[in-house]
């Protein structure tokens, strides 16, 4: 049985404690002043209760779905799950996930990091190499205070190796790594196995360091579910697995080698490559896909395995969890409107905003035949199709694509229950 990490869970109920004011956008003036416990309390509605646009909304009951299909699906793959916590950077989300099986909580850089050790995350992976001086002379301070926090990196250049190994001069514990096997047109990780090689003995040679397995990311290497670019995924697979294997002698715990890849985008084909027989290696397989907390409606909706295009059976698909209210303040002309959502407040990096509901004096209904064209950093342009009736003072819901890039910008989230407007929750982030 994986021991699944902890998390300081009076921490996470502390965010009840504190209070709603002018930091927190589209919350309602009447709950100024209130505790997030007190507001909660009161069951506020989205759109009679003062709620202001453009406004970014959870569905608490599919991010519960989403947690509930991911944890019961990776259970039957065997393998064990350390989500991107990036993606969200709310540890009440991150509470959530632990609480649903999760092995380790991943994160991308030294800040973020100090944000899990302060609600306590007691196992972590940083999918980079670290090679910040002071950031790793603080990593040291916490391993030492701390003999319950499990830590990893990456390494993937022999450089890395020596800083790491001349920032932690003196620390009492050493810091664990993998290998990162990268690939050509890929992101960060060694180019080729003779060079990872390299960098791992390097690693062992290191008194800082201990090496523990390899890593990698296959999401940048390709953009769509395409037979070329699942074959590109597959062959960069083998390679991480042709490298375990050449390592298998060096790993410095013998009991459990960390081999840890995924993205959100090909995690089936990842979790194939990690659960075939290892021979006499003790493999932990770690996927660290993250999007799939809230899933989305457009780049994960056509590319996940659990997506509209399913590549996996027998389990339910992922439901989009994010949702963006704007209202129309412009209408200019026929089949042009302007709404007060722009770039600051929701994603655009991985396809726009798609208009999927109206919002007018008669109650929501769903919108068709209008697509957002542009945005701009306060507003977007809507075009109007044949037989859609927008007018100015209407309200738009919008599917958001790309989670990674949403969270960032809203600082306390409504999460609403089954109706879409009751609120039930109030997701702190921490970017």
């Amino acid at each position: 049985m994986v021991e699944v990490a902890g998390i300081n869970r009076d921490a996470v109920d502390r965010l009840r404690e504190e209070r709603i004011d002018w930091r927190f956008k589209g919350l309602p003036d009447g709950l100024q002043g209130k505790t997030v416990a007190e507001a909660l309390a009161t069951r506020p509605n989205l759109f009679s209760d003062g709620f202001v646009g453009p406004l970014v909304v959870l569905d608490n009951d599919a991010i519960e779905h989403n947690l509930s299909t991911m944890s019961r699906w990776c259970e039957s793959k065997g393998v064990v799950l350390a989500p991107h916590g990036k993606t969200t950077m709310a540890p009440q989300l991150f509470q959530r996930q632990l609480d649903h099986g999760c092995w380790a909580i991943t994160t991308a850089n030294a800040s973020q990091l100090r944000v899990y050790r302060a609600f306590g995350v007691s196992r972590i992976l940083l999918a980079n190499q670290l090679v910040d001086a002071s950031a790793l002379r603080w990593l040291a301070r916490e391993l030492d205070d701390d003999p319950d926090f499990e830590f990893s990196c990456w390494v993937d250049s022999v450089r890395g190796v020596e800083l790491m190994t001349e920032a932690l001069q003196g620390a009492k514990r050493p810091v664990d790594v993998t290998v990162e096997l990268g690939a050509h047109g890929g992101r960060t990780g060694a180019r080729d196995i003779p060079t990872a090689i390299a960098v791992a003995e390097a690693a062992l040679a290191s008194p800082a360091l201990r090496l523990v397995g390899v890593s990698g990311y296959e999401g940048a290497l390709a953009h769509d579910a395409s037979e070329p670019a699942l074959a590109k995924v597959d062959s960069y697979l083998a390679a991480v697995r042709e490298l375990t294997a050449a390592l298998k002698d060096k790993f410095e715990d013998h009991d459990r080698v960390i081999v840890t890849i995924g993205g959100s985008a090909y995690f089936d084909h990842v979790a194939d490559a990690l659960t075939q027989p290892w021979g006499d290696i003790n493999v932990l397989p770690v996927l660290r896909s993250g999007a799939y907390v809230t899933h989305d409606d457009g780049f994960y909706r056509g590319i996940s395995p659990l997506g509209e295009h399913a590549r996996i059976s027998g389990s339910p698909a992922f439901r989009s969890a994010l949702r963006a209210w704007a209202q129309v303040t412009s209408k200019p002309e026929d089949n042009l409107a302007l709404l007060t959502i722009g770039k600051r407040d929701a994603s655009f990096d991985e396809g726009l905003p798609e208009p999927q509901l109206i919002r007018t004096a008669d109650g929501t209904k769903p919108l068709s035949g209008c697509t957002v064209t542009a945005m701009n950093d306060q507003h977007s342009f809507l075009t109007i199709g044949e037989g859609a009736d927008v007018q100015v003072g209407d309200w738009v819901g919008l599917g958001l694509s790309h989670p990674c890039t949403v969270f960032d910008k809203w600082q306390l989230l409504p999460a609403v229950g089954a109706d879409g407007e009751t609120v039930v929750d109030f997701i702190r982030t921490y970017f």
